[in-house]
């Protein structure tokens, strides 16, 4: 379901509501109130002349009181349109800052395990990497681009419906080589620290931790042992030739305007390695904070 387009259809229409409103329907509505008002007051002024109504106090409270409910109901908004005008502004607030400022996500697999969790709310900061028009994705201000170590959100390339989230690890021009489950970008060893083993809820099962430092973001990884490290079933993609694929895993050079991306979770992560680069039109944001986890309520707070 693409969330932004309902969002820009509602806001259009509502839109279309609350100018029309304003334009049209409002001054109409005024004019059959003062209208109404008039008559109501040509009426009273002839009963009076006649003798037929008094003008105690209380009489004239009444009339009072009919008059301001006569005016009130002309002014009064159809049911429609209050519903589709009064919401405009709380959709459209809600359109700008999620296309612009920050956008909700919720992590649905475990590939980013240790950093991000099953079940992690998180939001994406959409305008680091400049801002584009909502729906079409479509960069019109460039304010920066995604860099080595970012956890970015994205289009998956092979079905833009759905939003992906890994680890930058290759920019434009990188050579990328994970050879026997060891990371070096440009020929240049990724350091990486041993940490205790990680005790995964979800597999019930224990891998092996290290502390990487990938353009100068430490952040933890996981790796299983039991996994081999050449890549099995990798999908063709466009620049597949960049890859040269063995038996201790792939090395790629990143083509122009795409990105080599990979999961925190390394045996357990679909990502470049399998179906290819990330191209930058396909860049949704960069995502920093964790804001809520029903399963977990204590997980708050940035992350790297």
């Amino acid at each position: 379901m693409n969330f932004a387009l309902i969002l820009l259809i509602l806001v259009l229409v509502t839109g279309v509501a609350w100018v029309a409103d304003k334009l049209v329907f409002q001054p109409a509505r005024r004019r059959a109130a003062q209208t109404a008002v008039a008559q109501f007051d040509q009426q009273q002024l002839a009963l009076q002349g006649s003798g037929i109504q008094g003008s105690g106090s209380q009489e004239g409270n009444a009339l009072a009181s009919a008059r301001a409910k006569l005016r009130d109901d002309k002014l009064r908004q159809p049911w429609w349109l209050e519903y589709s005008a009064s919401f405009f502004p709380v959709i459209l607030a809600v359109f700008v800052l999620r296309s612009f400022v920050v956008e909700p996500f919720k992590i649905p697999s475990g590939s980013m395990i240790p950093t991000l969790l099953v079940g992690d709310f998180i939001l994406v900061n959409k305008f680091d990497y400049g801002i584009r028009l909502p729906v079409v994705n479509k960069k019109i201000i460039d304010l920066g681009e995604p860099k080595r170590g970012d956890v970015v959100v994205f289009r998956y390339p092979k079905d833009e419906s759905m939003d992906y989230i890994k680890r930058v690890i290759g920019v434009p021009g990188d050579v990328v080589a994970y050879q026997n489950k060891k990371l070096t970008i440009n020929g240049e060893p990724v350091p990486e620290t041993a940490l205790p083993d990680y005790f995964d809820d979800e597999h019930i099962a224990y891998f092996k931790q290290f502390e990487e430092t990938v353009g100068g973001v430490k952040n933890r990884i996981l790796n299983d042992p039991n996994v081999p490290p050449y890549i099995m079933g990798a999908d063709d993609f466009p620049n597949k030739q960049n890859c040269q694929y063995n038996s201790q895993g792939v090395i790629c050079k990143v083509p122009p305007g795409n990105y080599f991306m990979m999961g925190d979770n390394r045996d357990n992560s679909a990502d470049s390695r399998y179906w290819g680069f990330v191209p930058e039109q396909n860049i949704v944001g960069r995502a920093f904070f964790i804001w809520m986890n029903f399963s977990n309520l204590k997980r708050l707070g940035g992350f790297q």
